[in-house]
């Protein structure tokens, strides 16, 4: 039903706006993690070609399975309660589910724990904390670039951890989030170009580059209209994305970055990799609080100006797959 689907992409923005994330061990994307980390061993192989099959079959055994779960469980709630019942039940059962693909106020946590610890003057701990949130080595980082990490990974995080599921959710339904969170979810975990992961983790990282290609440009130019909401930069936000957003190895990253850079008036810079914006890298507790909302009114114009346009369209069109 179209509006029982809006209703799960609304209760699944409030909740996670007002509870935030459920303790790892509670938390469906800490057992696809787990998942993932069971099967990966099998895929080892000394042929090259072997483990990037194995790489292949990590994702969809991960998938099936989630996709599974998640069919079962609908199929249980519908056995167990009548029609007016089942929708309300599917509703809170659906924004509870979808809410686990995505992290809005877990972000904001993790990102103003480095500035806390940045504020007294414990660079370590900013450090540490830095280090749960990034990729890259965070242990000789000075302060600036430290809130630099804080900012672009606000930036990243509003493409993997919040629209690229809703993206996905809009076509596909609670399905389409969630293989999207095993396919992202795979590729932070192995899809490194070292020499453990760059065969088995090759799939899943192209694959997560595949599925961010729009969702990541759409992030970029939302974020510039929630710039201008905002009272940003919202012009310099469009001009520094369509210069920048290209300067990342990633094909996909440096667009919401870009945009956040310019929309702050600032520079972000990957030590040795890529700088993105104009000016100095100097930096305050009130950028990342900036990029925490700009993040927050993405997530909410995203819904209104994309999602719910998207459902209500292929629902109109009869191919809605239902959550």
């Amino acid at each position: 039903m179209i509006i029982e689907s809006i209703l799960i992409v609304f209760f699944a923005l409030v909740l996670d706006f007002i509870v935030g994330d459920p303790r790892n061990k509670f938390h469906p994307t800490s057992w696809i993690g787990s998942l993932i980390a069971k099967l990966t061993p099998y895929a080892k192989n000394s042929s090259e070609n072997f483990e990037k099959l194995g790489g292949v079959f990590i994702i969809l055994i991960s998938a099936v399975i989630v996709v599974s779960l998640l069919i079962f469980l609908n199929i249980g709630i519908k056995l167990i309660t009548m029609n007016n019942l089942y929708i309300i039940i599917s509703v809170i059962v659906g924004g509870i589910l979808l809410k686990t693909t995505i992290s809005i106020k877990g972000m904001e946590k993790h990102a103003l724990a480095v500035v806390t610890a940045i504020e007294q003057d414990n660079i370590s701990s900013a450090r540490d904390n830095l280090s749960m949130i990034v990729k890259r080595n965070t242990k000789n980082l000075d302060k600036n670039h430290i809130f630099s990490g804080v900012l672009e990974s606000i930036s990243e995080n509003t493409v993997d951890g919040i629209i690229g599921p809703l993206f996905f959710f809009a076509f596909f339904g609670l399905p389409g989030a969630f293989v999207y969170r095993v396919i992202n979810t795979a590729d932070s975990m192995i899809g490194y170009k070292t020499d453990i992961f760059k065969n088995v983790g090759w799939f899943g990282a192209n694959c997560d580059k595949i599925l961010n290609y729009i969702p990541s440009r759409l992030t970029g130019f939302t974020m510039i209209l929630s710039a201008m909401i905002l009272g940003h930069n919202w012009k310099k936000s469009y001009e520094i994305m369509m210069r920048d957003g290209r300067k990342t190895t990633s094909p996909n990253a440096g667009y919401p970055m870009a945009a956040i850079a310019g929309a702050l008036e600032a520079k972000f810079e990957k030590i040795d990799h890529y700088s993105l914006g104009d000016g100095n890298i100097s930096f305050t507790k009130e950028h990342v609080k900036s990029a925490i909302s700009i993040m927050k009114v993405t997530s909410i114009l995203f819904c209104g100006i994309m999602v719910v346009p998207i459902i209500l369209f292929l629902s109109y069109l009869g191919w809605w797959i239902h959550a």
